[in-house]
């Protein structure tokens, strides 16, 4: 596949013959059409429905493994992939894209600051490797390296409450990294909400001295609202780049140092729907048989993106703008809302806004709009009636809006941008 969608229900010839052994494909091939492949009929009958004598001997002899999807806000998948399957993909972009590959080629170490679940799945991978059962309560840095080069600092689920002393421990091992190169150079990969919370701490309490400024920056692990996206900017001055993906799939597009995404599509192709008739919202339909062990063919990742011009073609991807389970239907009939629109909204209104979440209860009978900012201060009136007017012109519902100085992070590591059925207030 060279990253050109095929004509949508019918893969190529040579795609045809790689998946004519895997049962859930066999239906599809004898009608010669393909329909998209629902997450739930990935589930149903698992793993039966994927297996091929070529799978099972690459199961004996670990050249295949089971796996679970991260399930941020959705229900988690379980799925098949060569070891080490997403990393592999992320250090090949990372070693070819145009922007960063110079610390890649510099042998930069890559220092990972994000969810503590990603912490907590290396250290019981390390701890099952030395023949422990469990890994230690507090896992201390050499059962938190994934692998020569990468390892992982967090070791609390609210990056917000971080102390000092996580703080202080997080800086020092980022420092190890810096001093392992022999032009203190590193590579940070990040979530840029944790990002952003280390760079708020580390202002309040005047540690910028005990902070090595990255070489470069790569955010993977989930949707970067535009102010934090600005805010990463304004406080570093190398590259800063987004890269779109996810388990199952490897990654797919990346972001140039301007922003701007362009196709990683290695044998992949794309095809873009409109989430419903008519829409500029689209959903992201994949074919990949970038894992050999588990091709997906037209695949719905669950992600919506638009284009630059509102044409459904990928290669025009202009940004991601959340999951498609998270759709809002507006009151007012002008179609669905996603995370990325309201995003938009939010940042027009004001740059000041950190961590935001819209609450609709129930009956819909309006909204609430609560917010954290990254100075800790509630925004001016202006700004506050401005965010307001704004939710209700995209939702078609009255908003509320309400400042806080803490809004919890889910259980998964990540923040959830809309909750639905709680009361309002």
């Amino acid at each position: 596949m060279d990253g050109q969608p095929s004509r949508p229900g019918q893969p190529t010839a040579d795609i045809v013959d790689r998946i004519r052994d895997i049962p859930i494909y066999r239906s599809s091939i004898a009608r010669g059409h393909f329909p998209i492949l629902e997450k739930p009929e990935i589930a149903r009958g698992f793993p039966d429905n994927w297996m091929t004598p070529a799978l099972a001997d690459a199961l004996a002899a670990g050249a295949a493994e089971y796996v679970l999807s991260t399930g941020t806000n959705h229900a988690r998948m379980q799925i098949i992939r060569p070891p080490y399957f997403l990393l592999n993909s992320y250090y090949r972009l990372w070693s070819e894209h145009p922007d960063i590959a110079d610390t890649w080629h510099e042998g930069c170490r890559r220092v990972s600051l994000t969810t503590v679940l990603a912490t907590e799945h290396v250290a019981r991978v390390n701890a099952k490797k030395h023949g422990r059962s469990e890994p230690a309560p507090v896992p201390g840095l050499a059962d938190r390296r994934l692998d020569e080069r990468t390892f992982y600092v967090n070791l609390k689920l609210d990056p917000a409450l971080w102390d000092r002393a996580d703080v202080e421990r997080m800086l020092d091992e980022i420092r190890t990294a810096q001093q392992a190169h022999p032009h203190g150079r590193y590579h940070l990969d990040c979530s840029s909400y944790h990002l952003a919370h280390l760079v708020r701490k580390v202002t309040e309490w005047g540690l910028w001295d005990r902070f090595p400024r990255p070489a470069s920056i790569v955010h993977a692990y989930e949707y970067t609202p535009v102010n934090v996206r600005r805010y990463l900017h304004e406080h570093f001055d190398c590259p800063v780049i987004d890269l779109f993906g996810s388990t199952e799939l490897g990654y797919l597009y990346y972001s140039d140092r301007h922003g701007r995404y362009h196709p990683y599509l290695d044998r992949m192709s794309v095809e873009l729907v409109p989430v419903e008739p008519g829409s500029h919202l689209f959903s992201m339909i994949v074919s990949s048989v970038r894992n050999p062990y588990m091709p997906l063919i037209r695949y719905r990742s669950g992600d919506c993106a638009r284009t630059l011009d509102g044409t459904p073609d990928p290669a025009k991807i202009s940004r991601f703008c959340g999951r498609e389970k998270e759709l809002l239907a507006s009151a007012h009939g002008r179609g669905p809302v996603a995370q990325g629109d309201l995003d938009d909204c939010v940042s027009a209104a004001s740059t000041r806004v950190f961590v935001h979440q819209l609450h609709v209860p129930g009956d819909r009978s309006g909204a609430e709009l609560r917010y954290t900012t990254f100075d800790g201060a509630p925004v001016d009136a202006a700004e506050a009636a401005a965010l307001s007017a704004g939710v209700e012109r995209l939702t078609g519902l009255a908003c509320r809006v309400e400042h806080r100085a803490h809004i919890p992070i889910g259980k998964s590591g990540k923040y959830a941008w809309l909750e639905r059925g709680q009361a309002v207030g």
